[in-house]
Parts: C-alpha cells; sequence; structure tokens
C-alpha cells in the first residue's frame, strides 16, 4: 500500500527531529482514508522549541520524500511541548507543498483524543489537553457563520467539486457536533445529509466522486449543482447559527 510506505519513509527522515510524538488525525486516523483521493493529516510533537534550524531540517524532511507517491497529500504541524495546548496559537506546518503557520483546531484536538492514530511516541491524551464540548460546539458554529455563510455568496467558488464536496460535508458534521459533541466521518456526514433536507442528486454526486468512479461533470450539471448547493446551504446555515445555544 502506498500510504503506508510513504508513512514508513517519513518517519525514517523524522528520526533527526528526534519527535516526541507522530499522529495521524482525520481521515487516515477515523477509517474514512481513500488511498489517492484524501489526504494523509499528521501532528508531530517536537522535543523543544521551532528555531530556524528546525525549520531547515523540518523543510528537508519534505523535500526528501516529494518523490514517493501520494507525498503532495501529507500535510503535517509541528508543535512545540510549550505550546502545544495553545488553541490560538499558529504552528509550522507543511500542506500543499509549502511551509506556512496554521492553528491546530479544537475540531483536530477532538479528532486526536477520540480516534488519533499513534504512529510514534507518545498519545495524545498524555500530551494534548481534551476539548471540551462547549469549545467544539462554538467553534464548529462559528467557522459555519464566519467562514462558510459568507462562501456560499461568493458564487465561482461553487463550480468547483472541492467546495461542494467540503461545504456540504463540513456542515453536516458541524450539525452533530454542535448538537450532541459527537465527531462523525465523510462517510457518516453523507448518510446523514439526505435527512437534513440536502439535495439528493447533490449528495450522490459527491459520494460518486468519493467512493466510486469520478467522471468529470458537464457545464451544464456543475452550474446546476452550484445552484442547488448555494440555496440549500444558506438558508441550513442560518437556521444551525440561529439554534445554537
Amino acid at each position: 500500500m502506498e500510504t503506508e510506505t510513504l508513512l514508513a519513509r517519513f518517519l525514517r527522515e523524522l528520526t533527526a527531529l528526534k519527535p516526541v510524538a507522530v499522529w495521524a488525525h482525520g481521515s487516515l486516523a477515523g477509517g474514512d482514508y481513500q488511498e489517492g483521493r484524501s489526504d494523509l493529516d499528521l501532528i508531530t510533537v517536537l522535543p523543544g522549541s521551532v528555531t530556524p534550524r528546525v525549520v531547515w531540517k523540518v523543510a528537508l524532511v519534505h523535500a526528501r520524500i516529494r518523490a514517493q507517491p501520494l507525498a503532495a497529500k501529507l500535510h503535517c504541524t509541528y508543535l512545540a511541548p510549550d505550546t502545544v495546548d495553545d488553541a490560538a496559537r499558529r504552528h509550522l506546518t507543511w500542506a500543499h507543498e509549502e511551509l506556512f503557520k496554521r492553528t491546530v483546531t479544537p475540531v483536530t484536538r477532538r479528532e486526536l483524543h477520540a480516534f488519533g492514530r499513534v504512529l510514534h511516541g507518545r498519545v495524545p491524551a498524555g500530551l494534548l489537553a481534551p476539548v471540551p464540548d462547549r469549545e467544539l460546539g462554538d467553534f464548529v458554529v462559528r467557522d459555519q457563520r464566519d467562514f462558510w455563510r459568507s462562501a456560499v455568496d461568493n458564487a465561482p467558488l461553487w463550480t468547483r467539486d472541492v467546495w461542494v464536496d467540503l461545504g456540504m460535508i463540513t456542515f453536516a458534521r458541524a450539525t452533530v457536533t454542535a448538537r450532541d459533541g459527537r465527531m462523525i466521518s465523510k462517510r457518516e456526514a453523507l448518510d446523514l445529509l439526505p435527512g437534513l433536507g440536502a439535495p439528493a442528486e447533490v449528495v450522490e454526486d459527491i459520494r460518486r466522486r468519493r467512493y466510486g468512479d469520478s467522471v468529470p461533470p458537464t457545464e451544464e450539471w456543475t452550474a446546476r449543482r452550484a445552484r442547488l448547493t448555494r440555496d440549500y446551504l444558506g438558508p441550513a446555515i442560518d437556521a444551525l447559527t440561529a439554534s445554537y445555544d
């Protein structure tokens, strides 16, 4: 399996950084991973601060695995022990074949506690503080209100597969999390969406592309799918944020 080969090579290259722990989250940990389609979402906890020399070593690790199949889909955020519990802090991250900084969200932290896959070293519970239900719910509803609701009004975005897929799936997952604090997989989100009133043909379109044969959509379907998705998500997000207490 190309995924396991890549992970083994990545862990070998990481030995120069002496990581305290390496964890997988997202689809790779949650049982919904689709090789060649899903990203490989990882967290590495380093033994010390992220100095310029450490940044250089991280860049070298990713340069060395770049020729491996699926390497472009491997995303890893690097945490330091003294900042691992700072939810607002932006951490060194390799994703989309470049280095930048981003936070480790309450969703990711909850995933790590709930079903994180330990690839090396210590378990998440020994290093990460738990995420209270209220903090998690506040985050996912705020994300729907402040990011996704604004995005719905940007019509050109919704002609792209990735926006349709993430917009619909993220909404379903946020609904369950806000309602009862549970985390669900992308497959579970697709199963749930029709019951939430989502257009069935859009849900099936996402399901085919994620789990079946991917056929490029026609221009007519792309336009219709965008309209159906936006018409559904706008009111649905408004209802979710209005009902959240």
